[in-house]
């Protein structure tokens, strides 16, 4: 049970992934609700792409992930942001949720494919994807209007 304070939602939160230089990374997570990480995707196309040299600049990304098993372009990799908040988790302790619409399985792919590059077996057990549907059955009816207006996002 989420304590009062837990219990509200922080936008925009700075996670402060730590850099094997020993500094931080200055980049946002989309939400935090008490212990979740949460990125949310409603109008992007993807997951952005970063340089090697960024990505492997993670104080964890060795310990956290099998490189070979993530998506590249090149010297890129893909899916940058599922990367850097799976790390925020890991470093937090928290766990994570991408929220993505069912109708992009092409995100829905994007999530599997780093996911099976995660090497701790507790971290992958405290990351979930959710799609913003399943989300909507038990939304209130005014935001689920909403949903369905904008985005033609409805409960499946």
């Amino acid at each position: 049970m989420f304590s009062a304070k837990e219990s509200v939602p922080v936008f925009g939160f700075k996670a402060r992934v730590p850099l094997k230089d020993g500094r931080f990374d200055r980049t946002e997570v989309d939400m935090k609700l008490g212990g979740l990480l949460v990125e949310s995707k409603l109008t992007e196309t993807d997951f952005q792409q970063k340089r090697r040299a960024v990505v492997q600049g993670y104080r964890d990304f060795s310990r956290v992930f099998d490189r070979r098993g993530l998506p590249r372009a090149g010297g890129d990799y893909l899916s940058y942001q599922l990367i850097r908040n799976v790390l925020a988790a890991y470093a937090s302790g928290c766990s994570f949720c991408v929220m993505a619409d069912a109708r992009r399985p092409d995100l829905i792919e994007a999530w599997h494919t780093v996911m099976r590059a995660v090497r701790p077996v507790d971290l992958r057990i405290r990351c979930k994807v959710l799609s913003w549907q399943e989300l909507c059955e038990v939304l209130p009816r005014q935001v689920r209007k909403f949903l369905a207006q904008k985005y033609a996002i409805t409960a499946p």
